[in-house]
This record gives structure tokens, C-alpha cells and sequence, in this order.
């Protein structure tokens, strides 16, 4: 195995940055529902924002360059959606 073949590309370490992201958050998320602690859940929550920051500036990186496809809802699913959550 060569050198080049071990080496990650920018896109490579994008995908890894935006999963951990996403486990990272997801475990703060549980971590912040079952806190009992008033000011423990209050700091959990500053840092579960801090991390959905960084998890969106990644993803919003990673869409600019083209890495990260996302197919828009049509309207009408959208409608459906808020009528079913009964939202204006």
C-alpha cells in the first residue's frame, strides 16, 4: 500500500467531520433529556447548540462544494406535513 492510497481527501474528512457531528449531538441530546439538574441541563444545552452549530457549518460546507445533495419537499408534502401537525 502506498502513501497516497492512506491519505484522505477533503470530502473524506468533511463526511467524517459531519458524522461525528451527528453522533455528538445525538448523544447530548439524550444526555440533555435526562438531566434532572436545572443548571446541568442549562449547560447541556449552550453545548448541544455549540454542536448543531458546528454540525450545520460543516454541512453547509459541504453542500457549497456540491458533497452533500439534498432533494427540496415539494409543496404539497410541506401542506400535508403542517396540516397533520396542525401547523399554519
Amino acid at each position: 500500500m502506498n502513501s497516497t492510497s492512506t491519505m484522505f481527501s477533503d470530502k473524506d474528512r468533511l463526511q467524517d467531520a459531519l458524522a461525528s457531528q451527528k453522533l455528538i449531538t445525538g448523544n447530548y441530546n439524550t444526555f440533555t433529556n435526562e438531566c434532572v439538574t436545572p443548571e446541568v441541563r442549562g449547560v447541556f444545552m449552550s453545548i448541544l447548540k455549540e454542536e448543531h452549530d458546528m454540525q450545520n457549518e460543516i454541512f453547509t460546507e459541504m453542500q457549497k462544494r456540491g458533497w452533500y445533495q439534498v432533494t427540496p419537499a415539494e409543496p404539497q408534502k410541506i401542506q400535508q406535513t403542517k396540516t397533520k401537525f396542525g401547523v399554519q
